[in-house]
């Protein structure tokens, strides 16, 4: 018997001794029991894409998201032909931001004909799906878990910035704008954003000033020496969370003159929601690191818009759902790739040479276009790593 079906029947007795124990006190939401999976699993005939994420619970917002926009990239893709002649299904499990029950929806997908995957949703769970993925040799490309050792196997990749890629792809955003000076502001004694910026120096052309401060948890509350020394600055770079860089924010803005222009990586998001803090009181302009603008007005992303909230309504649109929509698109492409270079892709491929398969388009040059997140009429690719390359863009806060 081979180690997989031990294994799966391992995660189904365990399963069901869980649900005799405690059958009349579970506290599951209304929505999906953890090991279900939605979609038509009986379906013959389709090319399955597996999908584990929080589709209740605290972290729903981002799962519900990346569920919804799969899905409706698949309705799209299917209706314009799907792919060799074959449709997608999309199949989906909630580990309600859980990494404890990645295992059992991954069997159960897997049982259910999986044979390409988006992963996990968010990270800790994605690093689960990451070992059992590897043992399969089965491709997954994740929408928005960013850990840096989510493509640490060759069959992964990150439709989501790295973790630790945000400092590159800040400095290469950064020395598009052509600026002589900007100022940095950073916590010294943090891994995140200490890392954040050390990988920005490294990237930052020579030919920019940078006027650098720094605080560490000693004195991370009363900021005016940071401030007079980057007050003649008009652009300031800030890789550290909200917390502190809305106190920065409060403290400065009577100083710095209100065409300055803050610009922060995922550490800020949130911000807004700090209490006592009025993000729209702020004169000077902040800005995000991103590769999804939710207010465009023109081009694809405008597009994913309009039919998301036509669909879905507003509640859910973000970043996470816009990634996921675009790993769906970017797979098909991909084995659209593949049939046309012979190799033939149906809903009896065997997962692991479908990963193969996947992973010579991808590292062959691949590059996605019609893309919602990124520049506008930017191109998609990958590193020899897994780790995307896209063009971010400053995402407007206030």
């Amino acid at each position: 018997m081979s180690k997989k079906i031990i294994a799966l029947l391992l995660s189904m007795l365990m399963l069901v001794s869980v649900f005799a124990a405690c059958s009349s006190n579970s506290t599951t939401n209304d929505a999906t029991e953890t090991g279900d999976v939605t979609g038509n699993t009986n379906t013959e005939g389709t090319i399955k894409i597996g999908l584990s994420g929080p589709l209740t619970g605290g972290a729903a917002v981002y799962g519900v998201a990346v569920k919804n926009s799969a899905e409706m990239a698949v309705e799209e893709i299917n209706a314009a032909g799907g792919v060799n002649g074959y449709k997608l299904e999309l199949l989906a499990t909630d580990d309600t931001h859980d990494a404890s029950k990645v295992s059992t929806n991954y069997y159960n997908m897997y049982e259910a004909g999986m044979q390409v995957s988006l992963g996990c949703v968010t990270s800790d769970p994605c690093l689960e799906f990451c070992a059992l993925s590897a043992d399969d040799n089965l491709f997954f490309i994740t929408p928005s878990a960013s850990n840096d050792d989510v493509p640490a196997e060759d069959n992964a990749y990150q439709m989501c910035f790295a973790d630790g890629n945000q400092g590159k792809v800040a400095a290469e955003y950064v020395n598009g704008l052509g600026l002589e000076k900007i100022g940095v502001f950073y916590k010294n004694d943090d891994s995140y954003s200490k890392g954040i910026y050390e990988q920005f120096k490294a990237n930052i052309d020579s030919s920019v000033e940078v006027v650098e401060t720094l605080f560490t948890s000693a004195n991370e509350t009363d900021f005016t020496a940071q401030i007079s020394t980057l007050k003649d600055c008009e652009f300031i770079f800030m890789p550290i969370y909200y917390t502190p860089a809305s106190q920065f924010m409060l403290q400065a803005k009577s100083e710095m003159s209100e065409t300055t222009v803050y610009y922060g990586c995922d550490g800020f998001d949130g911000l807004a929601s700090v209490e006592g803090f009025d993000i729209t009181a702020i004169p000077q302009k902040i800005t995000m690191l991103s590769h999804f603008n939710s207010n465009a007005e023109t081009g694809a992303a405008a597009e994913f818009i309009a039919k998301y909230t036509d669909k879905y309504g507003v509640d859910t649109l973000n970043q996470f759902g816009a990634s996921a929509y675009d790993c769906v698109y970017a797979l098909a492409a991909a084995m659209e790739v593949a049939v046309n270079n012979g190799e033939d892709i149906t809903p009896d491929t065997d997962p692991s040479d479908l990963c193969d398969i996947l992973i010579d388009v991808f590292q062959g040059g691949f590059e996605f276009t019609g893309n919602v997140t990124g520049e506008e009429g930017s191109t998609i690719t990958w590193d020899e790593n897994g780790y995307v390359m896209k063009a971010a863009i400053a995402y407007p806060m206030n």
